[in-house]
């Protein structure tokens, strides 16, 4: 599976959350959606997303199977979707969310997110 079947998958299988970050990734980028890099910046767009969610205070245990197919890609799939779940996803969660609507979402980030999260903030978000 490339990128672009993988973020089409996550779009197909998690609407809701889908749904929002598209409206996320309008904001920031406008139409592009033809370009080579839709999808890696589509991943961006997911975190601010579930960002959004954290700030509300919605449940995590909501994400908790889209974390693990994202964690089981990280591990299983191709170096691109690789890349686009440390660099765009990963990296950009916890964005400007208070340490204390953090900490139950970051409890249910799977170890191998967080010890991606980790290596490049050399931090928790608590």
């Amino acid at each position: 599976m490339n990128r672009d079947e993988f973020c089409q998958k996550i779009k197909r299988d998690f609407p809701a959350i889908s749904a929002r970050a598209d409206k996320q990734y309008t904001r920031l980028w406008g139409d592009f959606t033809d370009t080579e890099y839709y999808s890696y910046s589509w991943f961006e767009a997911l975190a601010n997303a579930i960002n959004e969610e954290m700030r509300k205070e919605t449940e995590p245990s909501q994400f908790a199977d889209l974390l693990q197919i994202i964690s089981t890609a990280y591990e299983a799939e191709e170096e691109e979707i690789r890349q686009a779940i440390d660099v765009a996803f990963v990296e950009n969660l916890f964005w400007q969310v208070p340490e204390t609507k953090s900490k139950s979402y970051w409890e249910a980030l799977p170890e191998n997110l967080r010890e991606l999260y980790e290596g490049f903030h050399h931090r928790t978000p608590l």
